[in-house]
């Protein structure tokens, strides 16, 4: 028979809501992208949708940042 936590949980089955950070970059990048996927408004002399890969991609290693740390932070408690 395999540890168990009180309540009959595995080690594995914790939850874990700290790494939903990680949906972030799939957001950004995926289900956001049709509606930025325009060229006719600019930011910052940029098209809207360069732009947007950007901040994406600038804002990818913060949310893996946030989730690591959170998990991290979980672990030690």
């Amino acid at each position: 028979m395999r540890n168990q936590f009180p309540g009959g949980r595995t080690p594995g089955s914790r939850k874990r809501p700290a790494l939903l950070w990680l949906l972030v970059p799939y957001v950004l990048f995926l289900a956001v992208l049709p509606l930025v996927n325009r060229v006719t408004p600019t930011v910052l002399g940029l098209p809207l949708l360069f732009f947007w890969m950007l901040v994406a991609t600038l804002l990818t290693p913060v949310s893996v940042w946030l989730a690591r740390r959170a998990d991290l932070k979980r672990g030690r408690a």
